[in-house]
């Protein structure tokens, strides 16, 4: 139930030499809670990402939450997380970034169809 209590993985983890986590579970209450708590308490920077475990009811998701807060490990949303790594649409690889997005979440799909169509009609219009 908690990932911590294994040497194994606290050596692996302490291993990658970084001390921000970035952590998800099957169940959030659980899977991501207590490891992310023991995490904390060793000294890491903890981010839950809310979105990506689950809970049984809105109550459990809510009581999980406060104690994250409490325990200060920082709740976040998977697109929160890909948003923070991928920083800026000026990389290389945004296109096949944007193509994931858009598989993911259909607003941002919406966004980017209405933003390519307008780059047409901005080329269209000034040759």
């Amino acid at each position: 139930m908690n990932a911590w209590d294994s040497g194994d993985f606290v050596e692996a983890v302490r291993a990658t030499v970084r001390k921000t986590l970035v952590m998800a579970g099957v169940w959030t209450n659980v899977c991501v809670m207590f490891p992310a708590l023991d995490a904390r308490a060793a000294g890491f920077d903890v981010y839950a990402v809310i979105d990506a475990s689950g809970d049984p009811s809105e109550l459990t998701s809510r009581t999980t939450l406060a104690r994250f807060v409490q325990g200060g490990v920082i709740p976040t949303s998977t697109n929160a997380v890909l948003c923070e790594i991928h920083r800026t649409w000026a990389r290389p690889e945004a296109a096949e970034l944007a193509m994931l997005y858009m598989l993911v979440a259909p607003n941002y799909a919406a966004v980017m169809e209405s933003y390519l169509r307008a780059q047409d009609v901005g080329k269209n219009s000034n040759g």
